[in-house]
């Protein structure tokens, strides 16, 4: 019984003198015991005390505007597309000829008609074939006549190929030989006027980017003449001599790009009537 109530007198002690003891425990060994419990609590509840870090905004890709563009649309087409260049189809298949079935101006109308679609012109190609003689005006007519009905254009051009030899058909640039390009008007379109007012546009647009590249406006009326070249069937309506019977395909390609820039500029500028 003694011994017990010893046991319980030392207890009793002990819990009396602790908080007095606890005040002797050196202040780093506390210092220590409390960075640990504050470590774990740092651990446990991060996301509750951790401020979390805004996330940097992801850099916007500068977008490029393109230029504005009024481009429209164009229709190529071939009276006599089986007139063809020496220079090229000897190149071809070693023979000269001035007509050929594949080696002719409506390769070249192609070649016109991917730069303009490059620049965003939309554009068609009319490849009805009619024989060469003096009705394929009328031939090609009711052709032509039924696209215009369906489609609606800014600018129709028949592309055709001058008889004439390389003398009258080439010109010196800046050390670039160019083919050039003579136009023909029909006066006896009672709308002529118009046409006319359209192909000196272009005439005008392509001098200035290469000065005597063109030739002349060729007028024609009469006997022995279309007189029309089916000019009548739109104001926008064109007849294009790209070059003669001498011009190479580089002299071609150089003016072909230079009729593409003229026709964008006309396009671009809104100067096309329907």
């Amino acid at each position: 019984m003694k011994k017990n109530l010893q046991i319980w007198i030392a207890i009793v002690f002990v819990l009396f003198l602790f908080p007095v003891l606890i005040q002797f425990i050196p202040e780093e060994s506390k210092i220590s015991n409390s960075k640990i419990i504050k470590e774990n609590a740092m651990i446990v509840y991060a996301s509750n005390i951790v401020e979390e870090e805004k996330a940097e905004p992801e850099p916007v890709a500068e977008v490029m505007e393109e230029p504005e563009t009024n481009a429209g649309k164009v229709l190529l087409y071939f009276t006599h597309g089986y007139e063809a260049y020496e220079p090229i189809t000897k190149a071809a298949d070693g023979k000269i000829a001035v007509n050929h079935q594949t080696e002719n101006v409506m390769k070249m109308g192609d070649k016109l008609k991917g730069l303009l679609e490059m620049n965003g012109v939309e554009t068609d190609t009319l490849k009805k074939m009619v024989p060469i003689h003096a009705r394929a005006y009328k031939d090609m007519r009711p052709f032509v006549k039924k696209q215009l009905s369906e489609n609606e254009y800014d600018l129709i051009i028949d592309i055709h190929r001058d008889a004439v030899g390389p003398e009258k058909t080439t010109i010196v640039h800046e050390e670039e030989r160019f083919a050039k390009v003579a136009f023909v008007l029909g006066l006896d379109n009672p709308s002529y006027k118009k046409n006319a007012v359209m192909t000196n546009r272009l005439k005008t647009e392509m001098e200035k980017r290469i000065p005597g590249i063109t030739r002349d406006v060729i007028p024609k009326s009469g006997a022995g003449v279309d007189g029309k070249y089916n000019q009548d069937l739109h104001p926008n309506l064109i007849l294009l001599e790209l070059g003669g019977i001498g011009n190479s395909e580089d002299e071609l390609n150089r003016t072909i790009s230079v009729i593409s820039e003229a026709i964008l500029e006309i396009l671009n500028n809104g100067e096309t009537e329907g």
